[in-house]
């Protein structure tokens, strides 16, 4: 059995990577880098997995990435993910976005490979959801708010699509936020908690900043994440799509509480102008419902211990204060 995961240097990629080696031992596992790429989120594997270089934007590059490792399964995760990116830089957001999924469709069917893709796509494709929506279920209307969610609507309806005009066997996925150690610190439970490991050890003044602290979202671990990933391609249908979330939403204001709990030191909590988005999903609560009866998947991992794997990462990777001495003479 072969496995293509493209963005396996990223967050779930690298997650995803070890649950692979792990739980899927016999398996081939091949990952899509870019000369740029950095791989420390993969040297534990311990040489396990056979890297790719690869242009995802270049459609021969990427069909030279699929006769290299002749898929049965292939996890497209790379993406610009970011959404407060996708405002200031729209273009490229969708240009990666749209067309790297593209070239690998029309890759497999150039060479007449038949793979089951998962495609992963996002709660933020819901956008601007009503109360009497929610909980969310995969028939909601979807009401893109980002950039970013645009071209996850893009990428979720071209598999849509592609399934239905030439059967590829995409299976879509929109996850809700979903977080674990080593995510990027750009995203705000990492921000936060990166930026208490510094207070703590005397970098900062006792300052948290923050953006909008009213939005709600949907919290699941990133191991409880790619093992769905993984139940997708194998029991899900393809075609379909389905929801993958805890079910239960988090105000980003008890976040910041959360995180502060785990800490001795007195924070104080401070609005940043710079982190409010132009226009922010107020709320997203999953209703992983269809999912869970197709897999029998359920979340397993805890918030509360998610966060706190996240704020003892950051408290591992902050260096401690340089210590000047003066030598007497």
């Amino acid at each position: 059995m072969n496995i293509l995961i493209t963005g396996i240097t990223g967050f779930v990629g690298s997650y995803l990577a070890e649950y692979l080696v792990k739980e899927i031992p016999n398996a081939s596992i091949y990952g899509t880098i870019r000369w740029r790429s950095r791989t420390e989120n993969l040297e534990y594997l311990g040489g396990k997995i056979k890297l790719i270089e690869c242009d995802l934007k270049d459609y021969s590059s990427v069909k030279a990435a699929l006769e290299q490792s002749w898929p049965d399964y292939i996890f497209h995760l790379a993406a610009q993910s970011f959404v407060v990116t996708s405002f200031h830089a729209p273009a490229d957001t969708l240009n990666t976005n749209i067309i790297s999924q593209l070239n690998i469709f029309e890759a497999v069917r150039a060479l007449g490979i038949n793979p089951t893709i998962l495609i992963a796509g996002s709660s933020e494709e819901y956008g601007l959801v009503k109360a009497d929506e929610l909980p969310i279920t995969e028939d909601n209307p979807l009401r893109p708010l980002s950039p970013y969610a645009v071209s996850k609507v893009a990428q979720d309806f071209l598999a849509f699509q592609y399934f239905q005009s030439y059967q590829v066997k995409a299976v879509r996925t929109r996850a809700f936020n979903h977080s674990g150690p080593r995510r990027g610190h750009v995203f705000v439970e990492s921000n936060f908690s990166r930026q208490i490991a510094e207070i703590e050890k005397g970098l900062h003044p006792p300052v948290l900043k923050v953006g909008n602290l009213t939005a709600v979202r949907d919290y699941t671990d990133v191991r409880d994440t790619v093992r769905a990933y993984w139940l997708a391609v194998t029991k899900g249908d393809p075609g379909d799509v389905y929801n993958i979330a805890s079910g239960k939403g988090y105000a980003i204001s008890q976040i910041v509480d959360m995180l502060k709990s785990l800490t001795k030191v007195n924070i104080r909590v401070e609005e940043d102008p710079s982190r409010m988005r132009p226009s922010d999903v107020p709320v997203l609560i999953g209703d992983s419902t269809k999912f869970k009866k197709k897999t029998g998947w359920k979340a397993e991992i805890p918030f509360e211990e998610t966060l706190k794997n996240i704020l003892d990462y950051w408290r591992n990777r902050i260096p401690d204060p340089v210590q000047h001495t003066v030598s007497a003479r």
